[in-house]
């Protein structure tokens, strides 16, 4: 089987896209910022079911800097670039955001084609297809790119320059290299250790009742078992070349809808989870001290419906219901100690 580069390893769809890997077969090499973050890897794959030895190895590298990506994409067949910078507060410029995000992409791009490697697999984002637009009831689908002259926040332009910037190196100087793109919403599903996306520490604020009450915001949902598999499907798929495929489960959840969902299937795990949306106004006035709210008051009431049925049809991918993603993600937080309720001692060392 082929020799696979998934970088970010520690990440939340890296460490999932290592599992599956592996469980089909494939040799992994993955990056992580400090060699140091091994065990860290490996006690979250091992919750994950895999204890793969020898199948998984590590190099070290930056997506900030030069050094170690041409030795970690020597060897291998494909790569699946799934790092992406996400600091854990509101950049005071957004070029902290978008510089390691579109450099990061093009220091991947570049050893990948210096190495022979088949075909890059890049994660972007729905950030970079559904932002700046006019209201529409069409759904959303992958001829759509986000309008980054419009009033968007800085990650949002990060993943729309990243992903644009990736495409343009494969026109004008990929040589033999081949792109796939996989645009994720919202990422819920089971979490294997502290290393988690921004959309389960919202679970987690909901269910520890950091959320007293819901801001009318709207967004698509799909777990990260499935991510991961789309992204092995666009590795290996001939007509995956050159192609983006979005991965939602369905059309788009408010958060109260979540809320809802926890509520109804987790018991007492849910006894601090909001069961009210809150008004519009409320959330205008707490974005005056908030940087972070008022980050949100753009997309207030913004419903951004996207179609899955492209990689339906070319991929057979086949996403599991936003309600099983949800409940999957949740009761795992609360396995593993991390959910923050009553009682539970939380774990979480970096997010």
């Amino acid at each position: 089987m082929s020799t696979v580069l998934v970088t970010g390893g520690s990440g939340f769809i890296g460490s999932h896209s290592i599992l599956q890997l592996l469980a089909t077969g494939h040799r992994v090499r993955t990056t992580v910022r400090r060699l140091q973050r091994e065990g860290e890897v490996r006690a979250m794959l091992k919750e994950g079911g895999a204890e793969p030895g020898d199948r998984v190895f590590f190099a070290a590298a930056d997506l900030e800097n030069d050094a170690g990506w041409a030795e970690a994409a020597a060897g291998c067949d494909y790569v699946l670039h799934v790092a992406s910078p996400f600091p854990p507060s509101v950049p005071k410029h957004e070029d902290e955001l978008i510089v390691p995000a579109r450099e990061g992409a093009l220091r991947v791009l570049r050893a990948s084609r210096d190495a022979g490697v088949k075909r890059v697999v890049l994660t972007s984002s729905f950030a970079a297809i559904g932002y700046g637009h006019e209201p529409q009831t069409t759904p959303f689908n992958e001829t759509n790119w986000t309008n980054i002259q419009a009033d968007t926040a800085a990650y949002v332009k990060s993943k729309a320059l990243a992903e644009r910037a990736a495409w343009d190196f494969i026109a004008n100087e990929g040589g033999g290299l081949e792109l796939s793109v996989v645009n994720p919403v919202a990422v819920f599903g089971p979490v294997l250790g502290p290393d988690f996306s921004p959309s389960v520490l919202l679970l987690r604020r909901l269910m520890d009742g950091s959320v007293p009450a819901c801001p009318r915001l709207y967004f698509g949902v799909v777990d990260v078992r499935d991510v991961a598999d789309l992204h092995i499907r666009a590795m290996t798929h001939p007509a995956a070349k050159g192609e983006r495929f979005l991965a939602v489960a369905g059309d788009c959840m408010s958060i109260l809808d979540i809320a809802k969902v926890l509520r109804q299937r987790m018991g007492a795990s849910a006894g601090k989870v909001p069961r009210f949306q809150l008004p519009d106004w409320l959330v205008r006035i707490a974005a005056i001290r908030n940087s972070a709210v008022k980050q949100i008051l753009p997309e207030l009431g913004k419903i951004k419906n996207s179609t899955n049925e492209k990689a339906r049809r070319v991929l057979g991918w086949t996403p599991r219901s936003k309600e099983a993603c949800i409940v999957a993600c949740a009761e795992s937080l609360v396995r593993l100690g991390i959910s923050g309720v009553p009682g539970v001692k939380p774990t979480v060392r970096r997010v």
